[in-house]
C-alpha cells in the first residue's frame, strides 16, 4: 500500500471545465476554532483581539449606552465588534459582577429586529451560536434544512464536539435525538453521520483506498440501477478532507464528470443539497460561505439569518479568506454588497465584521490568480457530455402524428395540449418528417394549419420548434434586423455561440430564405467596430484545433501589451483573436493573460470597451468559458424582475432543446438556487407555459 505524505503546503489540486475557478484559491489547513491561529498558521480572522483590554470598564460602557430612556447603539455596535468572542465572555462575566445582570437580556431588551440578532449572536461562544441556530432550525412547525446543511457541512470535528456539548448544556437535550426527530431518510442519517464528529484527519493518504472509493462510487452511482446511498454517506461522511481532494481527482479522471455532476444526477431533495455542500467544504470551506453569503444578498430581498449567521460564526476564523474568494468570483467586494443591501446600525456592525473593503473589482489576489491559471491544465481529462432534453421519440410514427395533429386542429376549437404533447417530445428530424407526412395525406401546409390555430408566445415557440434549426436561427437574426431598430443582443447571442457547422448553416438557410447573404444584411443593419465583430463571427472560420501554448502567450501579449484608453486598437487587436481562436486555445489565452496582468479578461473588456462591442466581447468569453452557464444567465435574466422577456425565453429554449438545455439546467440551478422548471413555472402561464416545462425535461 503506498503513502503519499501531504505536507504543509500541498500542492494545488488540479481543475477542469467542469470545476469553479476558485475551488482551490484556498487550500490551505482549515482555521481551528480559536481566535489564535494554529502555531505557524496564518490568522485569517477579521475580528482581532482588542489591545489593552479592559473587561470591567467595557461593561461600564455597555452598561451607560443603555441606561435611561433609549439607547446609544453606535457605542453597543463599536464596542462588540472591536472585541474577540473570548473578550466579549470576559465582559458578560464582568457586567454580570458590576450590576448583578445579564448582558445578553439587557442586549434583547434594549434592542430589535436584525441588528439585535447580530449583537446577540455575536456575544454568544460560537459553539453556543451553533447550538441556538440549530434549536431554532428545528422548532416549531417546519424545519430550516438549508440552516442544517450549512452547519453539520462545514464544521470541523472539534467544533461538532463543542455544538454537540452546547447544544445539551443550553437546553437540556440531545441534539442528535431532536435532529432524528426533525428529519428522516438519508438526509437525516448524512446528518448523524457529521454529527459523530469523526471525520479522519490524517495527512498521510493511501493511493489504494483513493482508487478503492473512486471504484465504490461508481459502482453505487453510474454503475448502478438505483442508488447505494449507503455508500456516498459513508465515504463523504467519515474519509479525510485531504483523501477526499484526491478521491474527488481521481474521479474527473476516471469518469469524466466531476463527482458533483454524479451526486446531482444520481441523488435528491434536501439529501443532494446536504451532500454538495459537504463537497463544496471539503474542496473550500471559504469558497462555500463566499456563496452562501453571495445567494443570501442576491436578488430581491435579503436573507438575513443566513447573512448573520455566517457573518458571526466566520469573524474569527477565515474571513478574509471568504472576502477574497468573494471579490475574485464575483467581480465585487463583500463590503460593497453588504453596503448596498442592508442599512442602518445593522449595516454598520455587518461592514465592521467584514473588515474592510478590498482593491478594484476584477484583480486577482496572487493565490487566486495562481489557481485561474491552472484552472484548464486537466481540460483534456474532462469529457463535458453534452445533453438536450428532448430526444427522438421511441416508436415513432410519423403517420400517426400527422393524424392526431389534424385532429387537433378540425373543427370548433383547438386541442392545444396534443399539439404540445407531439410537439415537444419529437427531435426536429422528427417533426420535419412529420411535416411532409401531414402534406401527403392531407395536402395541407401543417406550419400554416398551427399559424391559423394558436396565436401569442404559445405560436412563436410551437412554429419555432417545427423549423429546421439553421433556418430557426437565420429567422432570428432577420428578425432582429427588421424594421425601426435593431435587437443587437439577439445578434450577439446566436452569433457568438453558434459552431463553425451551425454557422455556415445559418448562411445557407439565411440565402434560402430571404434572397440576401447574411453578411450583407448585417453590414446594412450595423456600423463601425461592432459590425466588424458580427462580420467576422458570421464567417464560421474558426479554428477547430487545440491550444498552442507559445501563440496563446503571444495572444495574451498582444491583448495586455495595448495601452489603456486607446479603445480603437483594443477592440481591433480583441477582435483578431477572440473572433478567430479556437475555444480551447481562448482558454489558454485567458488563462496567460491572468499570469501576466492579474485581470480576468472579462472584466478589462467590461472597464476598457462600452456598448455593442463591449457586449460582443463579453458574450464571447463567456461562451468559451463555460457556454451553458452563458444560456442558464440570458434565461435567468429573462425572467427576473417585472414582466418576461418571451422572445429571448423562447429562443433560448427552442435553440438549446436539443444540444445542451440539460447543461443548462444544472449551471442554472448551481448558479440561481434554484431550478429552471421552478422559474418557468413562477414566470409564465397557460399553454405557454406547459409547453416550456414539457422542453425543459423535468424539475432539478
Amino acid at each position: 500500500m503506498t503513502a503519499v505524505s501531504q505536507g504543509p503546503h500541498p500542492t494545488l489540486p488540479e481543475l477542469s471545465p467542469w470545476s469553479s475557478a476558485w475551488e482551490i484559491v484556498v487550500s490551505a489547513a482549515e482555521p481551528k476554532t480559536m481566535a489564535k491561529p494554529a502555531q505557524g498558521a496564518k490568522y485569517r480572522g477579521s475580528v482581532h483581539d482588542f489591545p489593552d483590554f479592559d473587561p470591567s470598564q467595557d461593561a461600564e460602557a455597555l452598561y451607560t449606552a443603555m441606561k435611561g430612556i433609549g439607547s446609544d447603539k453606535e457605542a453597543i455596535l463599536e464596542l462588540i465588534t472591536s472585541r474577540s468572542n473570548r473578550q466579549r465572555q470576559e465582559v458578560c462575566q464582568s457586567y454580570k459582577s458590576l450590576y448583578g445582570k445579564d448582558l445578553i437580556a439587557d442586549l434583547k431588551y434594549e434592542l430589535t429586529g436584525k441588528f439585535e440578532r447580530l449583537i446577540v449572536g455575536l456575544m454568544r461562544p460560537l459553539a453556543y451560536c451553533d447550538a441556538k441556530e440549530i434549536k431554532d432550525a428545528v422548532s416549531g412547525i417546519g424545519t430550516d434544512e438549508k440552516c442544517l446543511i450549512e452547519i453539520l457541512a462545514s464544521r470541523t470535528n472539534e467544533q461538532i464536539h463543542q455544538l454537540v456539548a452546547a447544544y445539551k448544556d443550553a437546553y437540556e437535550r440531545d441534539l442528535e435525538a431532536d435532529i432524528i426527530g426533525d428529519t428522516s431518510g438519508h438526509f437525516q442519517k448524512m446528518l448523524v453521520v457529521l454529527l459523530q464528529g469523526t471525520r479522519e484527519e490524517d495527512d498521510v493518504v493511501s493511493e489504494d483506498l483513493v482508487q478503492q472509493d473512486v471504484q465504490d462510487l461508481y459502482e453505487a452511482g453510474e454503475l448502478k440501477w438505483g442508488t447505494d446511498e449507503a455508500q456516498f454517506i459513508y465515504i463523504l461522511g467519515n474519509r479525510s478532507k485531504q483523501h477526499l481532494r484526491l478521491v474527488f481527482d481521481e474521479y474527473l479522471k476516471t469518469t469524466g464528470k466531476p463527482i458533483e455532476a454524479s451526486i446531482r444526477g444520481e441523488l435528491s431533495g434536501d439529501f443532494e443539497k446536504l451532500m454538495l455542500a459537504v463537497v463544496k467544504c471539503v474542496r473550500s470551506t471559504p469558497e462555500y460561505f463566499a456563496e452562501r453569503l453571495f445567494k443570501a444578498m442576491k436578488g430581491l430581498g435579503t436573507r438575513d439569518n443566513t447573512l448573520i449567521r455566517i457573518m458571526v460564526t466566520r469573524s474569527e476564523l477565515d474571513m478574509l479568506d471568504i472576502r477574497e474568494i468573494f471579490r475574485t468570483k464575483y467581480e465585487k467586494s463583500l463590503y460593497s454588497m453588504i453596503k448596498n443591501d442592508t442599512s442602518g446600525e445593522y449595516k454598520k456592525a455587518l461592514l465592521k465584521l467584514c473588515g474592510g473593503d478590498d482593491d478594484a473589482a476584477g484583480q486577482f489576489f496572487p493565490e487566486a490568480a495562481q489557481v485561474a491559471y491552472q484552472m484548464w491544465e486537466l481540460s483534456a481529462v474532462a469529457r463535458v457530455e453534452l445533453k438536450g432534453t428532448v430526444r427522438p421519440a421511441g416508436d415513432f410514427n410519423p403517420d400517426a402524428d400527422a393524424k392526431a395533429l389534424r385532429k387537433a386542429m378540425k373543427g370548433i376549437g383547438t386541442d392545444e395540449d396534443t399539439i404540445i404533447d407531439i410537439i415537444t417530445h419529437r427531435s426536429n428530424a422528427q417533426r420535419q418528417q412529420i411535416r411532409q407526412t401531414f402534406k401527403s395525406h392531407f395536402g395541407r401546409d401543417l406550419m400554416a394549419d398551427l399559424k391559423s390555430e394558436i396565436s401569442g408566445d404559445l405560436a412563436r415557440l410551437i412554429l419555432g420548434l417545427m423549423m429546421p434549426p439553421a433556418h430557426y436561427d437565420a429567422k432570428q437574426l432577420k428578425k432582429a434586423m427588421e424594421g425601426a431598430g435593431t435587437d443587437e443582443k439577439a445578434l450577439i447571442e446566436i452569433l457568438a455561440t453558434r459552431t463553425n457547422a451551425e454557422i455556415h448553416a445559418i448562411n445557407e438557410a439565411y440565402k434560402e430564405d430571404y434572397h440576401k447573404s447574411l453578411e450583407d444584411a448585417l453590414s446594412s443593419d450595423t456600423s463601425g467596430h461592432f459590425r466588424r465583430i458580427l462580420i467576422s463571427l458570421a464567417t464560421g472560420n474558426r479554428e477547430e484545433g487545440g491550444e498552442d501554448r507559445d501563440q496563446a502567450r503571444e495572444d495574451a501579449q498582444e491583448i495586455a501589451d495595448t495601452p489603456s484608453g486607446d479603445k480603437t486598437s483594443l477592440e481591433t487587436r480583441f477582435m483578431t483573436i477572440l473572433c478567430t481562436r479556437s475555444y480551447p486555445h481562448l482558454r489558454r489565452v485567458f488563462q496567460e493573460f491572468i499570469k501576466m496582468t492579474n485581470y480576468d479578461v472579462e472584466h478589462v473588456i467590461k472597464k476598457e470597451m462600452s456598448g455593442d462591442v463591449r457586449d460582443a466581447f463579453v458574450a464571447i468569453v463567456q461562451s468559451v468559458k463555460n457556454k451553458a452557464l452563458f444560456f442558464a444567465d440570458k434565461l435567468y435574466k429573462s425572467m427576473k424582475g417585472a414582466g418576461t422577456d418571451e422572445k429571448t425565453l423562447t429562443r433560448i429554449m427552442v435553440s438549446r432543446s436539443e444540444i445542451d438545455l440539460f447543461n443548462v439546467r444544472q449551471e442554472f440551478i448551481e448558479k440561481y438556487d434554484k431550478s429552471l422548471h421552478q422559474a418557468i413555472e413562477g414566470d409564465t402561464s397557460g399553454d405557454f407555459r406547459k409547453a416550456l416545462l414539457s422542453l425543459c425535461g423535468g424539475e432539478d
